[in-house]
């Protein structure tokens, strides 16, 4: 009877006892879950509900210009005209007298080289001129004796009164003295070549400005050899600055030769300045180079300004945009907005944006005023100034779908 008592008690619940191992060691796991799911729907749900986007603002175009724009294109100011200023001869430099950012004239001298030796040969050659003067002076002093001498002996050989030798004789040193005077007048010709050859190569010790313009570069200083040709070893300088002329300031671009056919000689450009971008200067293409580059696949074209001004300086780099029609500045002409073209989105049904409102994105075709190609596009109807649209997305959008902004 006792043991039967014993095997009923073993079928009682001792609820105050603790649970088995086994079951505790799954507690901490399920405590995990639970967390894990929480981030998962505070991520999805808690945040927003949406997909993470960046957005943009659709703004008015800057100008007419900037909405009618067909291309656009980077490139640097260049000087058409510019010189590097050398000598004729090999030479000492003894002065220079330009400094960088000088204005010059049309042949004012910028430096002088060494002249001892041209001097000392212009000295010769002129005293080589004198001394063939006075020789053909008197060759000619003689000439005059000699043919007054002729002309006694002819008169008394009439008479009688002088022989035939006497008379040969003066014959032959009158036609002498004619022939002695001209070589006389031959050599004092070249002794007036030689010094025009002395004052040319002391000349050529003086360097002048071939044109008007601005200097860039000083290139050699007092003291230093300057030639007209590279002597090697660099000890020799081969210019003593560069002059560029700036009212040939000029633009060159390289376009893509995809897009060349949007561009057209005497076409308006709008040009801007990298360091002053809130300048624009007034452009048009000059000619169009009718070679491409093989290498890079674009082809360059030169581009003029309409409008001087000093702060365009060579080498600066200048962002252009080529106009497709005539413009019309009045404020009523600017129409449209403009947005990032990586906002736009094409599928069968056309062209078209997410506009973001209250927190949802929605659907809206737009027509666009240009090239789709380009960082920003003009659209010209389906979106107003100040809306906003979605530039990227981290997922896939349908309409009416929560999204949050960065």
């Amino acid at each position: 009877m006792s043991e039967h008592s014993e095997r009923i008690n073993q079928l009682k619940i001792d609820r105050d006892a603790p649970p088995p191992a086994s079951n505790r060691k799954w507690l901490p796991i399920a405590a995990l879950a639970v967390v894990a799911a929480g981030i998962v729907w505070w991520v999805l749900a808690g945040r927003g509900g949406g997909v993470l986007v960046e957005t943009d603002v659709a703004r008015r175009p800057p100008s007419a210009a900037a909405a009618s724009s067909v291309l656009d294109a980077s490139g640097y100011v260049v000087a058409r005209r510019q010189a590097t200023v050398s000598s004729e001869v090999t030479g000492k430099v003894v002065e220079v007298l330009v400094e960088e950012g000088m204005q010059v004239e049309a042949d004012q001298i910028v430096a002088r080289l060494e002249d001892t030796t041209q001097q000392a040969q212009l000295s010769l050659a002129r005293a080589q001129a004198d001394a063939a003067r006075a020789g053909l002076a008197e060759t000619e002093a003689r000439l005059r004796n000699a043919r007054r001498e002729r002309g006694r002996l002819e008169e008394l050989a009439e008479r009688n009164l002088a022989s035939e030798a006497s008379l040969d004789t003066a014959i032959a040193n009158d036609e002498e003295l004619t022939a002695r005077l001209e070589t006389g007048r031959r050599n004092v010709e070249v002794a007036e070549s030689n010094v025009d050859l002395a004052r040319d190569a002391l000349a050529n010790t003086v360097i002048r400005a071939p044109f008007s313009g601005m200097v860039v570069t000083k290139n050699a200083q007092p003291g230093e050899m300057i030639s007209p040709v590279s002597a090697g070893g660099g000890f020799t300088r081969t210019g003593i600055c560069t002059i560029i002329d700036t009212d040939s300031l000029e633009i060159e671009v390289d376009v893509n030769e995809s897009y060349i056919q949007r561009v057209e000689s005497g076409q308006r450009v709008q040009a801007v300045l990298d360091a002053y971008p809130d300048w624009r200067i007034p452009a048009e293409v000059i000619a169009i180079i009718p070679t491409a580059d093989r290498q890079r696949a674009t082809v360059r074209v030169r581009i003029g300004f309409l409008e001087r001004d000093e702060r365009i300086l060579r080498d600066m780099g200048v962002n252009v945009a080529f106009l497709g029609t005539e413009i019309d500045e009045s404020p009523a002409a600017i129409a449209g907005v403009i947005v990032a073209g990586a906002a736009l989105n094409r599928d069968d049904a056309g062209d078209f944006v997410w506009l973001v409102r209250n927190g949802a994105v929605e659907r809206r075709g737009v027509t666009l005023g240009g090239p789709a190609d380009r960082p920003q596009v003009l659209i010209i109807q389906g979106l107003a100034v100040g809306d906003t649209i979605v530039r990227s997305a981290s997922g896939p959008l349908t309409d009416g779908q929560s999204v949050k902004t960065e």
